[in-house]
């Protein structure tokens, strides 16, 4: 396909122009046949199929799990001349005949349809006997257990390509990181080398904020101070994401008592309501939807210019997501997310809960967990918020050698911290949680430092130990706030059930007892906010944020773990985590025992592993080459 006729099909599709990295994209799926293509939402993925779907011969099949999308995206195509249609099961029996009867007699350049549909056999013999130039599967993430939004469904996807060799295939999602990124290609069945494209999450017109809140009312504080500031006094629209159905009710009505157009959308609404919610929001009626995740996908207004958060999603990938949904149109436009002390155990004890009377998957557990926490040093963390997000999702984007200048963090730095200070209160901190673990909760550690005289302490024995007032001098809220950064420093975890209760890791133990460095800021000493209603919290972990890794060695590490992965059978998670990678190229280990400093690398998978990630070391100090050039032999099962 030439560069003239990819222009005219741009022009005939509505388009003056490519957005960056869109031309790029659709060549490399017209050359080599298969793409997965990284984008936020709203970065102009669709146009990677529709255009190549409008031009190439044939039916283009795209599998998505959104309805509404569905149709926008139909009426869209239709209006331009593209003939096009969906399939799904809010259809009457008498159009959805009528659209397959179109569809086997090839009337269509697009077909969407949602996963459920593969299940059906008469639809995928159909699709054998028609010419289908390309699949384009939208929300990959949904084929794997270690995306945020899984969908069982997608799992048959893999069977549909295999019957269509000859389609050309591309797979899109919003946000993956490199873990998730492999594991959809694994689930698709491409080959490792398919081209990865990441881009398009550089979103300098949003500032981003976070704020650790203390009760209902500072939450309540805050919130009416960004509505005000982003919409009060002019046009835009404002999502507000609540953790739960009853929350969002509450809040809707809260809002709209105080005079907002406001609106309520949630799972447990009539279909009906739902998409009358939705048509207001986009119509520009609606000044603020409350909601819980299921509101905002297929959702395109540009004008949004607040997105707040109630309460933590469960990943940095899901909240880049729904707060991706402001600013659109490249004017300024706000984030909030607020937390509170309750959302560590909250989220540990929620992953742990039975499905169905089964228990789950303790390494599916450990999985959300790790992105939860990741999530929660991103709220805590010391540098910029968007190189942060740039850095987490692994792309060559940037935002600036100083940052973006305007997310909280960068208006307001943290207080410089003595490390020979910081050194003995983490120190101390996790003797604390040494004291107390197996036994109570993050609050009664903190009491425990403090010197609080509690009946617990005293019939346990603890009112006498040498931790009991070893932090005396700091308030019982600075130290919770502390032994909360213990625990997304990875620490500090606690246990499942009703009362989860707190237990020194193994890495802790290593920080406390002085054999690995206690890398961790201090949280501000004032219990206040420094500006009253814009500035939002500013502590850091440095522990975490991967700030000073090589990104070379990190590429070079990934790919080793894949091989490894790949000739073993398991999942790249299980060799090791991207964090366990990233402090390998920040720490450059030479011996197994300095690769076990590194976050979730025990002697177990030092033995078995560990051989070949020196190897991808030495190599890379040595001879500066390309990441995995010399890298040893993928480790044998133990």
């Amino acid at each position: 396909m030439t560069a003239l006729e990819l222009e005219r099909g741009l022009r005939a599709l509505g388009y003056d122009a490519f957005r960056p990295g869109q031309r790029d994209s659709i060549a490399a799926l017209l050359e080599v046949g298969r793409l997965l293509l990284v984008a936020p939402t709203g970065g102009g993925k669709s146009l990677t199929y529709q255009l190549p779907g409008s031009l190439l011969p044939g039916t283009t099949l795209v599998i998505s799990p959104l309805v509404a999308l569905m149709h926008d995206q139909v009426a869209a195509l239709t209006q331009r001349g593209v003939a096009s249609t969906y399939l799904a099961a809010t259809l009457e029996p008498d159009e959805m005949r009528r659209r397959l009867s179109g569809l086997s007699h090839g009337e269509y350049k697009l077909v969407y349809v949602a996963p459920e549909r593969l299940a059906f056999e008469g639809f995928r013999a159909m699709l054998s006997r028609l010419e289908c130039p390309l699949v384009a599967i939208d929300e990959a993430h949904c084929i794997t257990d270690w995306g945020h939004d899984f969908r069982p469904d997608y799992l048959r996807i893999r069977d549909l390509l295999a019957a269509l060799p000859r389609a050309r295939v591309l797979a899109c999602t919003a946000t993956a990181t490199p873990v998730v990124r492999d594991e959809i290609l694994r689930q698709l069945g491409l080959p490792e080398d398919t081209p990865q494209i990441v881009r398009g999450f550089a979103r300098p017109e949003l500032r981003l904020r976070a704020a650790e809140v203390s009760g209902a009312e500072e939450k309540r504080r805050l919130a009416d101070a960004l509505l005000a500031e982003a919409i009060g006094g002019g046009p835009g629209a404002a999502i507000v994401y609540a953790p739960t159905r009853k929350g969002a009710e509450a809040e809707h009505a809260r809002l709209s008592a105080a005079g907002w157009r406001a609106a309520c959308y949630h799972a447990g609404m009539a279909g009906a309501d739902r998409e009358e919610v939705s048509r207001r929001f986009a119509s520009g009626e609606l000044q603020v939807v409350v909601a819980t995740n299921a509101f905002g996908m297929g959702i395109d207004r540009a004008d949004v210019r607040a997105v707040i958060h109630l309460g933590p999603p469960g990943s940095i990938e899901a909240y880049y997501q729904e707060v991706g949904r402001a600013g659109r149109d490249g004017m300024p436009a706000w984030g909030l997310l607020l937390t509170s002390a309750q959302d560590l155990p909250l989220r540990r004890r929620l992953l742990e809960m039975p499905t169905d009377e089964r228990a789950p998957d303790p390494e599916i557990v450990a999985h959300k967990w790790g992105l939860f926490l990741e999530l929660m040093r991103w709220v805590e963390g010391g540098s910029c918020r968007h190189d942060a997000i740039l850095r987490y999702f692994d792309t060559e984007e940037a935002i600036g050698a100083h940052g973006c200048g305007h997310c909280d963090v960068c208006e307001t730095l943290a207080e410089p911290a003595d490390e020979a200070e910081a050194t003995l209160v983490v120190r101390k901190a996790l003797s604390g949680i040494a004291r107390v673990q197996n036994r109570f909760g993050l609050n009664l550690a903190a009491k425990l430092l403090k010197g609080v005289e509690d009946e617990r302490l005293a019939w346990s024995g603890l009112r006498n130990v040498p931790t009991f007032g070893a932090l005396k001098e700091r308030t019982e809220e600075w130290i919770v706030r502390l032994l909360r950064r213990c625990v997304t420093a990875g620490w500090v975890d606690f246990t499942g059930g009703e009362r989860p209760i707190v237990v020194l890791t193994d890495s802790g133990r290593e920080v406390m007892h002085g054999r690995r460095p206690a890398r961790l800021l201090l949280p501000p000493l004032s219990t206040r906010r420094r500006r009253a209603e814009r500035t939002l919290g500013a502590g850091a972990i440095a522990a975490a944020a991967p700030d000073f890794f090589e990104m070379d060695l990190f590429e070079a590490l990934r790919a080793h773990r894949l091989e490894v992965a790949r000739a073993h059978g398991v999942p790249a998670y299980m060799v090791a985590s991207d964090r366990a990678l990233r402090d390998m190229a920040r720490l450059r280990p030479r011996t197994l025992a300095e690769l076990q400093l590194a976050n979730g690398i025990g002697p177990a998978k030092a033995k078995r592993y560990g051989d070949g990630f020196l190897g991808v070391i030495r190599a890379r100090d040595g001879s500066g080459g390309a990441p995995g050039a010399a890298a040893a032999a993928p480790a044998s099962p133990a």
